[in-house]
């Protein structure tokens, strides 16, 4: 569950529109993130940085050797520089090395969680090579989801104007298999995402499509960061979606515990990433109409399922 994000956009896993969660769950930190960075080497002074920020409007410089991030100067660092009277020498000694980063093929989820976790104002982004390729800001990612909610206010207007009307469109039988890589974040949420266009397709409800969305993304992403690899398997039906999330172990020891609130036993690492709070298997459960689990050394699989027929009141 993510609180509200700079007093900006309330973002919710449970409450907040489909829209702002299709975009969550779609946009990776290299669709936000900017790239036109200012960089500096450890052997340049405080100084130097100091002018840097106060040319170029920023308040922390990454200090690189090549293309490699080895430490970060802030504004809190030239000051203590000004103070103490060591602003003329080279940042090496007092840059901060143990610094959080993003990867650039993380879902935007990601940095909405290290934001809401830390204090910091910016995190480095580094690429597969693990080489520095941009900076995240939370104003750049309130920026993006506003870019992208106008364009899809746009296409409904558009859509209104050519008199689209999607009220008899129903569900068509379908049967898939999405394959889930282990720490693939590059491709995660892709199955999540395929499932909500598929619903807002048949005009399905959004207070269901919301559950689907919940209940399909925290199966894919608990496959991601938990397991060794697996499979999510959509089953549509005009009246029914089923999912189920097979894996490939190392499984789970108490089943009772892991459908506990708040109970988790993700490794330090994962929880550096947002998880690992203990939500994943109690919301999928709570969104569901039908849910089951079943969990061995070889493997989980966890099935539920949602109506898609709306119960008379639903909207």
């Amino acid at each position: 569950m993510y609180n509200d994000f700079m007093n900006q956009i309330p973002i919710n896993t449970i409450s907040s529109p489909t829209v702002i969660l299709d975009l969550i769950y779609s946009l990776k930190v290299k669709d936000v993130m900017y790239k036109n960075l200012t960089t500096a080497t450890m052997h340049t002074t405080l100084r130097e940085i100091q002018r840097l920020m106060k040319e170029n409007q920023i308040t922390g410089v990454p200090i690189v050797q090549g293309k490699r991030l080895v430490g970060l100067v802030s504004m809190d660092d030239i000051m203590q520089a000004l103070d103490k009277g060591y602003i003329e020498e080279p940042c090496k000694k007092y840059m901060s090395r143990n610094i959080t980063i993003l990867e650039d093929d993380m879902p935007i989820s990601f940095a909405i969680n290290y934001f809401d976790k830390f204090s910091y104002h910016r995190f480095p982004v580094i690429d597969k090579e693990k080489e520095l390729v941009g900076m995240i800001t939370s104003r750049d990612i309130t920026a993006t989801l506003l870019v992208e909610i106008n364009k899809e206010i746009e296409a409904l207007e558009k859509a209104n104007e050519l008199n689209i009307s999607r009220d008899s469109v129903q569900i068509v039988g379908e049967v898939k298999s999405h394959t889930i890589i282990r720490l693939d974040f590059e491709k995660a949420g892709y199955a999540s995402t395929q499932v909500k266009k598929k619903l807002k397709k048949a005009n399905i409800p959004n207070n269901i499509i919301r559950r689907a969305a919940i209940a399909s993304y925290e199966l894919e992403m608990n496959i991601v960061v938990h397991s060794n690899g697996g499979e999510l398997i959509t089953i549509f039906t005009p009246e029914r979606l089923t999912l189920i999330a097979q894996d490939k172990g190392p499984g789970i020891k108490d089943i009772e515990k892991a459908l506990t609130p708040g109970w988790s036993t993700a490794t330090d690492w994962i929880r550096s990433l947002g998880f690992g709070a203990g939500m994943g298997l109690p919301n999928v459960k709570n969104v569901s109409d039908d849910f089951s689990i079943k969990s061995n050394e070889k493997g989980t699989r966890v099935e539920c399922s949602i109506n898609l027929i709306p119960n008379k009141g639903d909207k």
